[in-house]
């Protein structure tokens, strides 16, 4: 038995509907399941019920990008209550973002020569957040680029032809923001901030400092040394161990955990975390209001 607590929808940039998502968790026999979509919970009640009709236990998640010193990370929310005010606001501003950005982006391409409409992208969505990979998408159907790699390495990638930031939260607000609705914040795919694992310690130290409440050590690009490292640092500083594919359907090959891609977070995991739910408090009242603009990836 094993869970999968990373994963996206056509709510975000993944390409499956959370009906394909909760099958496809029934028939590899997960005990648990996240739907983890960026910035948005849009599609987290409806797996929730698709899961309780198929037998997953599924948990109410999210995934958010935020800046800390001069990078930015990403931080899983686990066990968000959906109808916060003060989370519901934050996740309003952020939204915003996104849509300032893909105005701007597109503003960038008009200039390079390349025609994409804001229609198309939304179209091509479909439902939830329209970001980067919808217009990748968009600019390989129509020719521009030869992958889906090379649309950001040509284009959409961070310093690229038609780069733009967006609007996010520091990592400590990010996290409050997490704690204000009830939830759970866990650092995600900490493997990949730096592959030769020089920053983790430090960086994690710093997280944990601002609350942080667990690392996503399960992770398919995670290496041996890695998982050993990340295992010692969740020791040091009292933080979860979480798990998860980070599937995103048809526009990358890895798969949900199970027996069909040998990837097995752990069940106990599952337990460890409605325990640190269940002592979860409301720590600080977030004011979305309160907070200025900021840019990150």
């Amino acid at each position: 038995m094993c869970v999968d607590l990373h994963t996206h929808s056509v709510y975000s940039d993944g390409t499956a509907t959370p009906l394909q998502l909760i099958r496809m968790a029934a028939a590899s026999g997960l005990a648990g399941f996240a739907l983890t979509d960026h910035d948005t919970v849009e599609g987290v009640t409806e797996t929730m019920q698709l899961g309780a009709a198929h037998g997953v236990e599924v948990i109410s998640g999210l995934e958010l990008s935020a800046r800390h010193g001069e990078g930015c990370v990403h931080i899983l929310g686990y066990g968000v209550d959906l109808a916060n005010p003060q989370f519901c606001a934050a996740l309003s501003r952020l939204q915003q973002g996104r849509a300032e950005r893909n105005v701007q982006i597109l503003d960038k391409l008009v200039k390079l020569g390349i025609a994409i409409t804001l229609e198309e992208t939304e179209r091509l969505s479909g439902c939830g957040q329209t970001g980067r990979p919808h217009i990748a998408r968009l600019l390989l159907a129509k020719g521009y680029v030869q992958s889906l790699n090379q649309a950001f390495t040509l284009y959409l990638g961070r310093n690229k032809a038609a780069w733009c930031g967006r609007f996010a939260y520091s990592a400590a607000e990010t996290i409050a923001i997490i704690h204000e609705a009830g939830g759970v914040a866990v650092l995600a795919h900490p493997g990949i901030i730096d592959p030769e694992l020089k920053a983790q310690p430090q960086l994690i130290r710093e997280l944990a400092e601002r609350h942080l409440d667990g690392l996503e050590i399960h992770y398919p690009g995670h290496n041996y040394t890695m998982v050993q490292l990340f295992i010692g640092l969740a020791k040091q500083h009292g933080l979860l161990a979480t798990g998860g594919s980070d599937y995103h359907g048809d526009s990358r090959i890895r798969g949900l955990a199970g027996r069909a891609t040998g990837f097995f977070p752990p069940d106990s995991i599952m337990e460890q975390l409605r325990d640190r739910l269940r002592t979860r408090t409301r720590t600080s009242t977030f004011n979305a209001s309160d907070h200025a603009d900021h840019t990150c990836c």
